[in-house]
């Protein structure tokens, strides 16, 4: 089906930046985007939508989190990581069964879709239920099932877990025509010994795959691994082969500038999730060095047990001023390098070179924002409106691969009514 969007304003891309058309015209050929331009275009299409009053902007990837959480959403609130994961998470996580996690899963989609998330990385057990849950609501994900062993004394061979995951990748890894993609994980240092990280590492280079992990997020986590193995945790991955394949790490909030430079060399592309960071307690990751250096920085909500929502335009909002005033410098942060990491940067991690950016020949992962709302006038400047005004309320179309999935508050490919019941359902079971 070709499709014309007519009558909106377009941040479109323009090489690494970005040029805004007004009154434009957008036309999608099936997936992909065959036109953009102030002039409407020649051909005849299937159908025209009138967008008036909105501007269309790439869809944002959210690159680290792990859905089902929102089961968890504000249980364990103000304390340190490891008490609150290992003490509060884990302990509820234990009763999740697979239905739970499917339910916790549908809901995080219904959260992300209707704030302007048209692509997710995801990192969680039970990853079947992710996949089917993706394909239905026809939404892009990287998912993966994580790595974990804490018995030193179990063999590779033994490790059920990283069986599962390469199952998982070799059954379900460019399904739904590419938009589901099956990633490598590692949950941590801390959570794993060197003789499975190395021997799954190799497994993930030998078939070709990304790997997802979580690094140096908190000073604890980090200096303990130096005391136990003389390195940081970013040169232990590296010296057990994990960094030689393409990999993200979320967080990275005490990597050292060895670290920065080790990344930099390998292709280790950092995930920014400044919200999660700053409510635990974590501290503040080193993202203006990272593009400094010309890391690949991408952005990511984390868990909703930890953020407290999925909502990346808060993420963005957050990343643009909290570093600036980290550093004493308004200066530091660029409304068009925020955006990057919300969109370019996520999608080039997540390995998916064809979105990303609103361009000719890219796929149509396209949202709306409504600008007939009071915090968005004037539109003076739409990188800075897109960075510090914006919110995931004003989200009134997200479509993906060219199909709309969300229009004007109604969800055309999950049932939102059924996945509340479910969910509340699931809470009163879990807490009661």
């Amino acid at each position: 089906m070709k499709l014309l969007l007519k009558h909106c304003d377009i941040l479109a891309g323009d090489g690494e930046g970005y040029r805004y058309l007004a009154d434009a015209y957008l036309s999608i050929d099936g997936s992909v985007i065959d036109y953009i331009g102030t002039e409407p275009p020649k051909a005849a299409y299937d159908r025209e939508k009138d967008m008036t009053g909105k501007m269309l902007v790439p869809g944002l990837i959210n690159c680290h989190g792990h859905t089902a959480m929102t089961l968890l959403r504000g249980v364990g609130s103000d304390l340190p990581l490891q008490e609150w994961l290992f003490e509060k998470m884990m302990p509820i996580e234990d009763q999740f069964t697979k239905e739970d996690i499917r339910i916790g899963n549908r809901l995080a989609l219904l959260e992300m879709i209707s704030t302007g998330t048209t692509s997710y990385s995801d990192m969680y057990f039970h990853t079947d239920t992710a996949v089917e849950n993706a394909v239905e609501a026809g939404i892009k994900a990287n998912l993966c099932r994580p790595s974990q062993c804490f018995d030193k004394n179990e063999t590779y061979e033994q490790n059920t877990r990283a069986k599962e995951s390469i199952d998982l990748f070799k059954r379900c890894n460019g399904m739904a025509e590419g938009r589901i993609l099956i990633d490598f994980a590692i949950h941590a240092e801390y959570t794993n010994f060197p003789h499975i990280v190395e021997a799954y590492s190799a497994d993930c280079k030998a078939l070709g795959g990304r790997m997802h992990i979580h690094l140096s997020e908190t000073k604890k986590e980090h200096e303990e691994c130096i005391a136990k193995y003389g390195k940081t945790p970013a040169q232990w991955f590296n010296d057990l082969g994990t960094f030689d394949s393409p990999t993200f790490a979320a967080h990275c909030v005490w990597v050292t500038e060895e670290d920065m430079a080790l990344m930099l060399e390998k292709g280790v592309s950092p995930v920014h999730n400044p919200t999660s960071n700053m409510k635990l307690g974590s501290g503040f990751a080193p993202i203006p060095r990272m593009l400094e250096l010309g890391l690949n920085v991408a952005l990511g909500t984390d868990g909703a047990a930890s953020n407290n929502n999925l909502n990346m335009m808060e993420e963005m909002h957050l990343a643009a001023v909290l570093h600036n005033g980290f550093t004493h410098d308004p200066t530091l942060m660029k409304p068009a390098q925020v955006l990057n990491m919300a969109t370019r940067n996520g999608a080039r991690l997540q390995g998916r070179n064809d979105t990303g950016v609103l361009e000719v020949g890219k796929k149509a992962d396209i949202i709306a924002i409504d600008l007939n709302r009071p915090h968005l006038c004037p539109n003076v400047d739409p990188l800075a409106l897109m960075t510090y005004s914006a919110q995931g309320s004003d989200v009134v179309m997200t479509m993906v691969d060219g199909r709309i999935l969300y229009e004007n508050g109604e969800f055309l490919t999950l049932d939102a009514d059924r996945i509340l019941h479910d969910a509340r359902a699931c809470v009163a079971r879990l807490y009661r």
